[in-house]
């Protein structure tokens, strides 16, 4: 671009160098980010829009083993149990989960060896209905393919850098769409699917729709994960606007926490501590799990909740809850010798920001507003597949033979600086992602330093 020196307009063009330099800067950052992370946020809308029927998948594809006819009269907990642990030979019962209704089965998930295996039982016959492992339940394995645990800890963490750099891929986007003397492409779609235009238009409309949704199920999935979600946990907890900490000054604690007990655990209190049971010097039984189940029902537990049995002499019964009703959210420590409740913490204990947290994250899994919520994430999770495609059909249409296609670099690399500014602020808010945004940028201008990787680049 050249620059005019005409009297009156001398610094017109100057403005217009700046803007085409942020557009082309921004627009080179959109397309590196969404290169990185577009086949983990295809992978992370199937998975998650496939986990928000989770009950109806259990209700149809494994209502063998979910449903039961309804009988008389149930038996006692500690009889399901018993043939729940005969059956897997050597094992011992670790936690039980009681009938959600009259036609719902019991689940006895018991240990062996280092193993787990869910044991599902008629609660009126005792008859086993099915076992399997944990890490192979169905839903359990979506969720972990979702949150990439199925590929372990380390792997985990590309979730928060692919949360972050969705929050940023939809701002770039917002500042990209924006109207620019444009008709086209704002809320319509031009063309047809054989020009690069309708495939523009169809990522800048959809995207430009979705765009809150998408921000919002990106920040509330980022509270589960493995170090911002735990961080915000920690100082959430120690500012006292966490879990309720003072339920827990007139009990023994334990080193363990919800987590090392339950199967799932609400996010507040995922990392709140195991209280400790009062042996007394041995000479006090167990009240035994037909007792800790009639004292969490007397409480008013919800039915379908999960109780974990003590593993020694010092641990507790603790039955908990996660419902989508979020007003019976509950968690009961019993102490396993007296059978008194040592800490009792429901959902409306949580103060103001607990509960706005747990609220985001029910709407996340589609729990708040019955079907009509469900129906909103998955129209999201298919927007967000839609624009990944079309991001990708796009830019192949785009690209010159032979080359990648990158965005052209800015006429003014002093643009740069206000990009690193933006850069170290996101940073600090999301770590993980403000570190692969500037490895991006050092790769980026250390790439073209090299004439060949220009040309294979452009």
């Amino acid at each position: 671009m050249t620059t005019a020196s005409l009297s009156g307009s001398a610094r017109l063009p100057d403005v217009a160098e700046r803007g085409i330099s942020l557009y082309r800067a921004i627009w080179r950052w959109h397309f590196f980010a969404g290169l990185l992370v577009i086949p983990f946020m295809i992978s992370l809308a199937v998975t998650g829009g496939l986990y928000l029927f989770n009950d109806e998948i259990d209700d149809t594809l494994f209502a063998y083993r979910n449903i039961v006819p309804v009988g008389e009269a149930p038996l006692q907990p500690s009889a399901i149990v018993a043939n729940a642990v005969e059956a897997v030979p050597g094992s011992a019962a670790v936690a039980y989960r009681t009938p959600g209704g009259t036609d719902r089965s019991a689940r006895v998930t018991v240990g062996v060896g280092a193993g787990r295996m869910m044991v599902y039982v008629d609660p009126y016959t005792a008859d086993i209905l099915d076992m399997v492992a944990p890490s192979e339940e169905f839903n359990r394995v979506v969720e972990d393919l979702h949150s990439l645990d199925f590929f372990g800890k380390r792997v985990e963490t590309i979730i928060e850098i692919v949360a972050g750099f969705a929050i940023l891929l939809v701002f770039t986007g917002i500042y990209l769409w924006w109207p620019r003397q444009q008709t086209g492409g704002v809320i319509t779609v031009r063309g047809t699917p054989a020009r690069r235009v309708f495939w523009r238009d169809l990522h800048a409309v959809t995207g430009i729709v979705s765009a809150l949704l998408i921000v919002f199920l990106a920040f509330s999935g980022l509270l589960w994960s493995g170090y911002w979600g735990s961080t915000v946990n920690g100082k959430l907890t120690a500012a006292g606007l966490g879990y309720p900490v003072q339920l827990w000054d007139d009990v023994p604690t334990s080193t363990k926490v919800s987590t090392d007990v339950l199967s799932k655990a609400g996010w507040l209190v995922e990392n709140a501590p195991v209280p400790l049971s009062t042996t007394d010097g041995g000479s006090v039984p167990s009240i035994g799990i037909d007792r800790a189940v009639a004292i969490a029902d007397k409480a008013g537990m919800l039915p379908g909740y999960e109780l974990a049995i003590p593993g020694d002499e010092t641990g507790v019964y603790t039955a908990a809850i996660f419902p989508a009703d979020l007003s019976r959210e509950r968690t009961i420590h019993i102490d396993q010798y007296s059978g008194k409740p040592l800490v009792d913490i429901a959902f409306g204990q949580y103060p103001p920001l607990g509960k706005a947290i747990e609220w985001s994250i029910n709407v996340h899994k589609g729990q708040e507003w019955g079907l009509f919520n469900q129906l909103l994430m998955l129209t999201t999770c298919l927007a967000i597949v839609f624009v990944s495609l079309s991001a990708v059909v796009m830019w192949w249409k785009r690209r010159p033979a032979g080359r990648i296609g990158v965005p052209p670099m800015p006429p003014r690399r002093s643009i740069y600086a206000g990009l690193w500014l933006m850069a170290l602020l996101f940073g600090l808010a999301f770590p993980l992602t403000g570190i692969a945004i500037v490895v991006m940028i050092v790769l980026d201008q250390a790439l073209m330093l090299f004439a060949p990787m220009r040309r294979v680049l452009s």
